[in-house]
């Protein structure tokens, strides 16, 4: 069987580990029978199909009982940078080996439930883990949305970027970012209502500066490109602008063309939208 599956961006500011939305780079999982294990991959991630400990591996081994199979994976998601990967890879592995419910299968391996349903039901959803399973429910989103994605050429694992959030917040901060994220469903679902407000977060983004400390003139450079709203991409690098249109994302992509290479930084800019379809299926 072949599955596949978009990438997910997370929190989107304000929305901690609550907060997916689905996006327009895909990762592609076909399994055929064979005597052995045999992994091949092109796009993102072609160098760790030797990895006998692979993750496409590792699922398909809990689905099946065995890993008497081929594997090929095609990828466009870029690895570690904060756009659902993992999630991506695990729920399109689970599916494409039978599993019966690919998304519990892949928010166990991934840990990331909002990623997980984000990519499995495509759109903006909401998350959380409730007695070990995911509980995600769909959220309104505006039609005319456009996304600019700043993908730095660097890697940072989540392990590492949940190291460095604090243990408690204060509840002035806790109210800060429910106000926010009050706001940006409300402005997701009716852009002509998104308000930069909705994007500020004191949850996790200040702390993860420090793992990338060119983050906040970046997150600056998208906004004054014309970005409403500027936010880290889950656990980053990658940073998010959402306008109001897919042509001021066009535009503001442009604008911001230059701007990893003004720090000294590599990588790309990319225009992306909404995936609304999530998980595909096809052959038996």
């Amino acid at each position: 069987m072949r599955a596949r599956v978009p990438a997910s961006t997370s929190n989107i500011g304000p929305g901690f580990d609550v907060l997916g939305l689905a996006l327009s780079l895909y990762t592609e999982v076909e399994i055929a029978p064979a005597d052995a294990l045999s992994i091949t991959a092109t796009g993102d991630g072609a160098a760790l199909s030797a990895d006998p400990d692979h993750l496409a591996a590792r699922v398909v081994r809990a689905v099946l009982g065995h890993d008497r199979v081929e594997i090929t994976i095609r990828s466009e998601i870029p690895i570690g940078r904060g756009l659902g990967s993992s999630a991506a890879l695990a729920l399109a592995a689970a599916a494409a080996a039978g599993a019966p419910d690919p998304l519990a299968v892949a928010a166990a391996f991934d840990g990331h439930g909002e990623n997980a349903a984000a990519s499995a039901r495509g759109g903006l959803v909401a998350a959380r883990m409730i007695d070990g399973a995911v509980v995600a429910r769909p959220l309104a989103l505006d039609d005319r949305i456009g996304i600019v994605a700043i993908v730095p050429d660097r890697e940072l694992r989540t392990a590492n970027a949940r190291s460095v959030l604090p243990q408690t917040v204060p509840f002035a901060d806790a109210v800060f970012n429910l106000g926010g994220l009050g706001l940006l469903i409300a402005g997701l679902a009716d852009v002509d209502g998104l308000v930069a407000a909705a994007g500020a977060d004191r949850l996790h983004q200040d702390a993860r500066t420090t793992l990338f400390p060119e983050a906040p003139a970046l997150l600056e450079a998208l906004r004054a490109a014309g970005a409403v709203i500027s936010c880290w991409s889950g656990a980053g690098p990658t940073l998010l602008g959402l306008c109001r249109s897919a042509a001021a994302a066009a535009s503001t992509a442009e604008a911001c063309g230059g701007a990893l290479a003004r720090f000294g930084l590599t990588g790309r800019v990319l225009t992306l939208e909404p995936d609304r379809t999530g998980l595909v299926i096809t052959g038996s």
